[in-house]
């Protein structure tokens, strides 16, 4: 199966400057809970944006997206052991057939551009809806309106309202 998780706001903002909008404990307690022990698919821009402390992703196995063809990460090589968790693919099928040799849950993890490319292939999505305007954001989440509220939670922090949500194709 193929999943999205993303955090978005009212309009479907992603972020800016490579960074998220907002900070929610429970949104990232919730992203490792979730996509733990399976495949992580992310861009090359996702990944560098990663602390470097979780790059690759700990106990998942992490693919990341580029178009350059020469690209390596000095943060897999340093990371020994780590390596064997990370691969690097050219195109978003590639990623996905990749992964598919796992036999794992898929999760398209970002940023805009993979979500964009991705959300054609994927069966369901997994959304953080943060109940705030942002618009000083810089990139986008897809359109999902093909997609169906399947579950929903409210929560609320000191800082933000927002909803764990599920949807299927």
């Amino acid at each position: 199966m193929i999943n999205i998780i993303a955090a978005i706001g009212k309009n479907r903002e992603l972020g800016k400057d490579n960074k998220l909008l907002w900070h929610i404990p429970e949104d990232f307690k919730r992203f490792k809970k979730i996509t733990e022990g399976q495949v992580v698919i992310m861009g090359r821009k996702t990944y560098e944006s990663l602390d470097k402390k979780y790059r690759p992703l700990p106990n998942r196995i992490n693919i990341v997206i580029t178009r350059d063809v020469n690209y390596s990460s000095s943060e897999v090589e340093k990371n020994g052991s780590r390596q064997a968790r990370t691969i690097i693919c050219s195109s978003i099928e590639e990623a996905i057939n990749k992964a598919k040799e796992f036999h794992k849950e898929i999760f398209i993890i970002g940023g805009a551009q993979i979500y964009s490319l991705a959300i054609k292939y994927t069966d369901k999505l997994y959304l953080t809806l943060v109940d705030k305007d942002y618009p000083e954001a810089d990139v986008f989440f897809p359109d999902y309106s093909e997609f169906k509220m399947v579950k929903e939670e409210k929560h609320q922090d000191k800082k933000y309202s927002y909803k764990f949500v599920e949807f299927i194709k």
